[in-house]
């Protein structure tokens, strides 16, 4: 795999801040049951990285002693963690909210019987992959079979509750671009998207994310291997657009690894860019028993710009204005 930092530091990206700490988005380990074309993680069910029991038990303690509002799991398949489901109910019994960003083919995994009932009755949010509503550019993306697993997971979380508006079991979708381009319109896609789920199968769910693909690890990789890197950057730089810095997701998020190691972002996490939280040199979820990660500059490099092009991706979608501007750090160009 191509390496795409040596690509990326060199940046003349504005410099920002993080404004507090709202969300701690912990990747419990890399293995996964997909090996997608697009994951910024290459995750694999071949890869082994996994967060101990020690980790486990400190987000809780961050959790609690910081007042976080979100937990957000992510891997690979966070539900792979031996500790997913635990996890889980302690941190909802804190009243933390907590969102699960999950594949939808793990539902069908074996060992992972009675999963979604588990994530409905713990009123878990549920933020699941489907770049496409065409079973050909899904498969293309993510492997034979795989949307046709996708509609039976998803019906499944239907008939739970998820996505019908009224049982507060919140249920969304994701959509990447198939190859080196920008998302188009998400409010106009989440249209299509419902109306073509609901009518070829009969499938509901509260909001489409649109998400730019990010030039790192096996999207990055593949880029390299053909020859389309710099005019991908090209389009993402040229596409930046200031006004939304003020809503990137990192100015109120911190990234947790498989070892407890912080990052501004799960792209910065790929790359192997750490946070600077505090004093220590490297910085670890420990350290956010007391030290403040408001007010801490976010590192920054080109991939940045995937997050600021266009109408703006983060992990909740396209960017929406600030209630109010903050100015006074977003640097310039």
């Amino acid at each position: 795999m191509h390496a795409t930092l040596p690509l990326l530091a060199a940046s003349d990206f504005p410099a920002i801040r993080r404004r507090g700490l709202d969300t701690l988005q912990v990747n419990l380990g890399y293995r996964c049951n997909q090996s997608c074309l697009h994951c910024h993680v290459a995750a694999s069910p071949q890869r082994t990285e996994m967060m101990d029991a020690a980790h486990v038990a400190l987000v809780l303690e961050v959790l609690a002693a910081r007042r976080v509002g979100t937990l957000d799991l992510t891997g690979g398949a966070p539900e792979l963690h031996p500790q997913f489901r635990e996890l889980v109910h302690a941190a909802r019994a804190l009243g933390v909210r907590v969102i699960d960003r999950c594949n939808l083919t793990i539902l069908s995994e074996p060992g992972q019987e009675g999963l979604a009932h588990f994530l409905a009755a713990e009123g878990v949010e549920i933020t699941a992959s489907l770049p496409c509503y065409s079973p050909a550019n899904v498969d293309r993306q993510r492997g034979d079979g795989v949307f046709d697993r996708s509609i039976a997971g998803l019906r499944e979380l239907n008939a739970l509750g998820y996505g019908d508006g009224s049982s507060g079991l919140v249920l969304n979708l994701v959509y990447n671009p198939q190859g080196p381009s920008l998302p188009p319109p998400q409010a106009a896609l989440e249209a299509d998207y419902k109306r073509e789920l609901m009518q070829h199968f009969g499938i509901r769910f509260d909001h489409l994310f649109a998400l730019t693909n990010m030039p790192v690890q096996r999207f990055g990789s593949t880029l390299v291997s053909k020859g389309t890197f710099a005019s991908y950057m090209q389009l993402l730089r040229s596409s930046y657009r200031p006004e939304n810095l003020d809503t990137v997701m990192c100015r109120s998020l911190v990234s947790v690894d498989w070892q407890g190691f912080l990052y501004d972002c799960d792209f910065n996490q790929m790359l192997g860019l750490r946070a600077r939280v505090g004093d220590a040199p490297l910085p670890h979820l420990r350290d956010l028993l007391h030290a403040d990660a408001a007010g801490t500059d976010i590192r920054v490099a080109d991939h940045c710009y995937g997050c600021t092009a266009g109408q703006g991706s983060s992990c909740g979608g396209a960017l929406e204005p600030a209630a109010t501007a903050d100015t006074a750090d977003t640097g310039g160009r």
